[in-house]
């Protein structure tokens, strides 16, 4: 996640894990993802939308599962020590 934020969004070739896109498919439902969050997170709310509508909602469940777990560790934490 850091490393969409610090990208530039105007980088026209990048590095990609895509498995259709390393078989030589020409579209993929996911393309496009990663450029949506990183306009997002330079506060281009517009380009993130043309990128891919996913983009935001992906952010959101994302950040969504760090709260989630880091409360779940930090909880299960605390009770060990009321506990003993």
């Amino acid at each position: 996640m850091l490393c969409l934020t610090f990208t530039s969004p105007q980088a026209t070739s990048h590095f990609t894990l895509c498995p259709l896109k390393l078989l030589g498919v020409t579209w993929c439902p996911g393309c496009g993802l990663g450029h949506s969050i990183i306009y997002l997170f330079h506060g281009q709310i517009k380009n993130s939308l043309h990128a891919h509508w996913l983009g935001i909602p992906a952010v959101l469940v994302i950040f969504h599962r760090i709260y989630v777990i880091s409360s779940l560790r930090f909880f299960s934490s605390t009770q060990k020590k009321f506990i003993r």
